[in-house]
């Protein structure tokens, strides 16, 4: 899912219970990259200079001089995304969205490819604040990472005890370069999709819009998401073309984090994650 992310070119949200390898995960991912990589720890006292940079006054010169901050990186890892208000929260709108900053007038272009990789615990977790819409609707997907079955934590175990006490991180070594990156994102820009298909995402995002069980629906920058998704998908599967299967893959990590379920339905305990289930399978396919 996440290398899918880097060939649609958007941004992702890891999330899960502390413990379950969320961090590690991107971490391993960009250093098997040859990028620019910068990791943000988010806490509850994190402002937006912290994140962006700050104009410094600089003596000899007696100017100031902008001093750039981590987000000028090409993969960021933000741990713990939802530990920050949403002040701080805020100063990601832009550059998630324009692959640009302004500060104080001026404008920054990020070098690209520029990918963001947010990690956060549930809501319920103590000290976590919900993320707005507005920033949610900037991730291509959300990714829940649950705890692993009785064999896979067997197996956790096992290659803990061989690597005794070692992660064997320092093995990995870089593949693609950002050239490589950037040019697999234009051939799977490329990637055709037949126009059926095209109402076929329409279809299930107008649903969500009028699913007497979400309080919000999802919006214009979602069908985006599930067309650039369902592309990655479709290449990572060997194939030019997209087909109904890549667009369902695509549907619930695209969308559970963009629609908001009704306060007497998040009462019964029904999920987003259900309800989008439910249209995919009432939607019918376009002949």
């Amino acid at each position: 899912m996440l290398i899918a992310s880097i060939l649609a070119n958007g941004h992702s949200l890891i999330e899960g219970v502390p413990g379950v390898a969320k961090t590690i995960s991107a971490k391993l991912l960009a250093k098997s990259l040859d990028v620019g990589f910068s990791r943000i720890q988010f806490t509850p006292d994190l402002m937006p200079s912290d994140i962006l940079g700050t104009s410094v006054f600089d003596m000899k010169s007696s100017e100031f001089q902008f001093k750039k901050g981590p987000i000028f990186s090409n993969m960021i890892l933000i741990d713990e995304i939802n530990r920050a208000p949403a002040k701080t929260q805020a100063a990601l709108f832009e550059v998630m969205e324009e692959r640009q900053i302004t500060i104080d007038g001026n404008k920054f272009i990020m070098d690209l490819p520029f990918i963001v990789l947010a990690t956060q615990n549930p809501v319920e977790q103590e000290g976590t604040y919900r993320l707005p819409e507005a920033q949610l609707d900037r991730f291509l997907f959300k990714i829940d990472v649950d705890y692993p079955n009785l064999e896979e934590e067997i197996e956790i175990i096992n290659r803990e005890q061989a690597l005794q006490g070692g992660t064997k991180t320092e093995k990995i070594t870089a593949h693609l370069s950002k050239e490589d990156i950037s040019k697999f994102q234009v051939l799977v820009s490329q990637i055709i999709i037949e126009s059926h298909l095209v109402k076929y995402i329409a279809d299930i995002i107008v649903n969500t819009r009028s699913n007497p069980f979400l309080y919000l629906g999802a919006s214009p920058r979602a069908s985006i998401a599930i067309l650039k998704a369902s592309k990655a998908f479709a290449a990572m599967n060997g194939r030019d073309f997209v087909t109904p299967e890549d667009i369902k893959q695509a549907a619930i990590p695209v969308l559970q984090h963009r629609v908001i379920v009704t306060p007497e339905r998040e009462m019964e305990g029904v999920t987003s994650k259900q309800i989008i289930k439910q249209i995919i399978e009432a939607v019918e396919i376009p002949r």
